[in-house]
């Protein structure tokens, strides 16, 4: 069916997720094969199911790829994205940012909005999926903000150094960006590092699509590695960190996460309570032995 929208709109075919469905496709399109397609996942382009409070981003009907509420699109509605955020934990004050995967753009609005100092560049290998940034209300490009069609391992082997922290949250419709799934990212990502920083990287999906990851970035970051979940969405939070003499300072540190709850809004005391219990568990070692 037409619309005046952007996008081609028809109902959810979907019998657990009510509302309509955002696509990329011309008016005169078949609403009724569309909805073949989607029912039977053989819908080769990324859409958007708007329930009326919420848009949700999906490459095929089974897994969601990122959420936004629309009473407060700026806000980081999936547990695993507030969790990503824990690297003000020990970044406070990041300069640049660089974030590997666009999805709905959760993360991109949170930092680009919440932390205006910081200059946020966002590679995104799927052109389907930039051009759905407007049903998901993100910024234009300006100053602090790109966002580029670009595979994120070519970018990083050839952009220069001096990242401060190192966001990946990057999938496709199998799992984990199979690009990024290997030394030779991990081994840029460490070069191109700051001295103090970080690489936080969002695990979730089919694990046979990162095994042995983890333990590829404790060798590569000299086991400089803590993995977190996130009980709430089935995830992990890995967070690999440049400096190899890093040791935090856990009770220094609950203050600073009681601060970053009073100016951010995320529950920072307990995303922290998790990454200590985590790294006195030495999960990271763990998941990598029982991954391999």
């Amino acid at each position: 069916m037409a619309s005046a929208s952007p996008w081609f709109e028809m109902p959810s075919p979907f019998d657990f997720h009510s509302g309509r469905v955002l696509m990329l496709e011309p008016p005169w399109a078949s609403a009724e094969a569309l909805r073949s397609q989607l029912l039977d996942a053989t819908y080769n382009k990324p859409y958007v199911v708007d329930d009326g409070e919420r848009r949700y981003l999906h490459f095929d009907g089974r897994l969601i790829q990122s959420a936004m509420r629309l009473a407060a699109p700026n806000d980081l509605d999936l547990r695993y994205t507030q969790k990503m955020m824990s690297f003000l934990l020990f970044r406070t004050r990041p300069r640049r940012l660089l974030l590997i995967g666009l999805g709905g753009g959760s993360l991109v609005k949170f930092c680009h909005y919440r932390l205006p100092a910081t200059h946020l560049t966002v590679l995104e290998n799927n052109p389907d999926v930039i051009a759905l940034r407007d049903a998901f209300l993100m910024p234009p490009d300006n100053p602090n903000l790109e966002i580029q069609e670009a595979d994120g391992a070519a970018y990083l082997a050839q952009t220069e150094k001096g990242i401060d922290v190192l966001l990946v949250d990057a999938f496709d419709s199998t799992g984990f960006a199979p690009s990024l799934a290997n030394q030779e990212f991990f081994e840029q990502a460490h070069a191109k590092l700051t001295g103090s920083g970080m690489l936080v990287m969002n695990l979730a999906g089919d694990e046979q699509t990162y095994a042995g990851l983890i333990a590829v970035v404790m060798q590569v970051f000299d086991d400089q590695v803590i993995v977190f979940p996130v009980r709430e969405d089935d995830n992990y939070v890995l967070l690999a960190f440049r400096d190899p003499m890093f040791e935090p300072n856990w009770r220094q540190l609950r203050g600073v996460a009681k601060e970053l709850r009073s100016k951010y809004g995320l529950d920072f005391p307990d995303f922290l309570e998790k990454i200590q219990r985590s790294a006195k568990l030495g999960l990271a070692r763990r998941e990598a032995a029982r991954r391999s």
